[in-house]
């Protein structure tokens, strides 16, 4: 058995210029890092006494004898990538729900691949994680997401992330002293709204607007080299609120499906308690907002936000893992 473990992202600054709407006319880049929690993929072989040839648990629990026939379109795709038409069982459970902004179905797909290549006794690069990753779900499923989530899940740590109009990505490790980046990670809040939404039908709309928003979205990646240069120097922490808010505004302007009455109200009450800025994580429409606060005013944002339930979290540094390899379920 394999089982393989696949960190969920928080994105900084650049969301949206990992679209091939942007990207195929200029650069895209984001910024964002990994968080301590982790989507599981566990992978076994199974033996002939089996009544089908796949066992896929997810929300629903399916027994199929043909890839064809498989209703979860990431295992389905990912199985057929793979040629892996052997007997498996697939089961996968995470420290978050999904679709709450933090990239679940990207990380779910870096975690199957790597767990498929780990059975069939191959190593694979970070790089042809998030390619492949992104190929599933980009260009075989045709969501309407971009690359950067696949990259992160994939990489984990802090990055930036260069979107090539030619479809290559760099990756650029964020060169963040240890002390910085232990007191940035001490004034992150997290909260989650209880909404969720599909961020491949929010990011549809916002596709379609593209060329009159392109403005917007160049603006919001003219974030990136200020976030790292803070980062990087260590100073003036506190501008990353200021930049985290010039961000959301940017973002909240492209389309009115991104935020809600009730998500500015919560975005509102933490700014009047003492954030220095803030944004809503992924695509919009819910999931969890992200605050810069200094430590003498994060208890009051915690009260102006006690309806919502904080979410504790440390930074990863590794990206997906095999944290269990057993050769003789293998």
């Amino acid at each position: 058995m394999i089982i393989a473990r696949t960190p969920f992202r928080v994105s900084f600054a650049g969301g949206g210029t990992d679209l091939g709407e942007f990207y195929r006319k200029e650069d895209g880049r984001v910024l964002s890092t990994t968080i301590d929690k982790y989507l599981f993929v566990a992978v076994k072989r199974q033996v002939c006494l089996g009544e089908s040839k796949f066992r896929i648990n997810w929300s629903k629990v399916e027994f199929k004898d043909k890839i064809d026939d498989i209703e979860h379109p990431i295992v389905r795709e990912a199985l057929r990538m793979m040629g892996m038409d052997i007997p498996l069982e697939i089961s996968t459970f995470a420290d978050i729900p999904s679709q709450t902004g933090l990239g679940s179905s990207s990380a779910f797909a870096v975690g199957l691949l790597h767990a498929l290549f780990a059975i069939k006794g191959q190593m694979a690069t970070k790089a042809d994680l998030a390619d492949m990753a992104a190929r599933i779900e980009v260009d075989i499923l045709g969501r309407h997401i971009g690359k950067q989530d696949h990259y992160a899940a994939a990489y984990g740590n802090l990055n930036v992330y260069t979107f090539h109009q030619d479809e290559s990505v760099s990756v650029d490790p964020v060169l963040c002293p240890r002390e910085t980046k232990r007191a940035v990670g001490n004034n992150i809040m997290m909260f989650y709204t209880a909404k969720k939404r599909d961020a491949s039908e929010i990011l549809k709309n916002q596709k379609a607007r593209m060329n009159d928003k392109h403005h917007v979205l160049a603006g919001m990646k003219n974030l990136v080299e200020p976030l790292r240069k803070i980062f990087t120097t260590g100073s003036n922490l506190h501008e990353i609120g200021r930049i985290l808010h010039e961000g959301w505004e940017l973002k909240r302007s492209i389309t009115e499906e991104i935020s809600s009455p009730e998500i500015n109200e919560y975005y509102e009450k933490a700014m009047k308690a003492g954030a220095f800025g803030g944004k809503l994580l992924g695509a919009g429409g819910g999931g969890f907002l992200l605050f810069y606060v200094e430590p003498q005013n994060q208890k009051s944002v915690s009260e102006s936000l006690a309806e919502l339930y904080q979410l504790p979290f440390g930074f990863d540094n590794v990206g997906s893992q095999i944290t269990y390899y057993d050769q003789s379920l293998v």
